[in-house]
């Protein structure tokens, strides 16, 4: 590996930073709190929302539809699981404001154990950016409730699009003032790495329970078990 020399990282946040399907489940909980929903039961209702999340997403960025910023994608997704939760169980069909709860639960993330700690740590050395497909609201509402510490944090919908559009990244790279190849990209998904490797950005992977692990032919710069393992091999004490 060539030598690693940077001068701001930059992070993902959904999935690397806080936990999404964690808090995606006690929001379908919330929703559907009846015992006919076991727990496969509340695994497929998180399976539809993240495959309409994606899949929606993915059309923005092939420009199949107009741009929607994620709480108008979260309202959406929150529908098609209140849905499928009603066809479960007849009794537990969603009112408006139940569904509207839950689409809120997509702010509403816990962080995983090291993040909090694991940012402190390098916000001492480095300046971070936060790099999100959620919203402005929603990217607010997120960094407040998992206590998540940035110097910038940069919201997708600055350029009306979703990762892995290369115009997201490039937000990071001109808030940053640097050259991208300065930049480190951290994420636990390897389709967001790759993204901002097209772009120049220098990459990180940090292993999380969820998420897109790396494939044999993907050339990341670093792989980390968790920030802490991250923030050594970048010699922060």
């Amino acid at each position: 590996m060539a030598e690693l020399t940077i001068d701001a990282v930059v992070f993902d946040v959904l999935g690397t930073l806080v936990d999404e399907p964690a808090g995606l489940r006690e929001g379908i909980g919330a929703l559907t709190p009846s015992p006919a929903l076991d727990a496969p039961g509340t695994e497929r209702l998180l399976l539809l929302w993240q495959q309409h999340i994606e899949r929606e997403q993915r059309r923005v960025v092939d420009g199949d539809r107009p741009y929607l910023p994620s709480d108008a994608l979260d309202r959406e997704a929150a529908e098609v699981v209140a849905r499928a939760a009603g066809a479960e169980d007849p009794g537990a069909v969603a009112a408006p404001d139940a569904v509207e709860t839950l689409a809120r639960a997509a702010r509403r993330l816990p962080p995983w154990p090291d993040t909090v700690a694991g940012l402190a740590r390098l916000a001492g050395h480095f300046p971070l950016i936060g790099l999100s497909n959620a919203s402005r609201t929603a990217l607010l509402e997120l960094n407040a409730h998992a206590g998540l510490r940035w110097h910038q944090a940069l919201s997708a919908e600055d350029a009306r699009t979703y990762k892995p559009d290369p115009a997201v990244y490039r937000l990071a790279v001109t808030v940053a003032g640097l050259p991208p190849e300065r930049l480190l990209m951290v994420a636990a998904h390897a389709w967001d790495l790759r993204g901002a490797q097209a772009l120049g950005l220098r990459t990180a992977y940090v292993a999380r329970p969820v998420g897109d692990p790396p494939t044999a032919s993907d050339r990341f710069d670093l792989y980390a078990e968790d920030l802490a393992d991250l923030a050594g091999q970048l010699g922060v004490s």
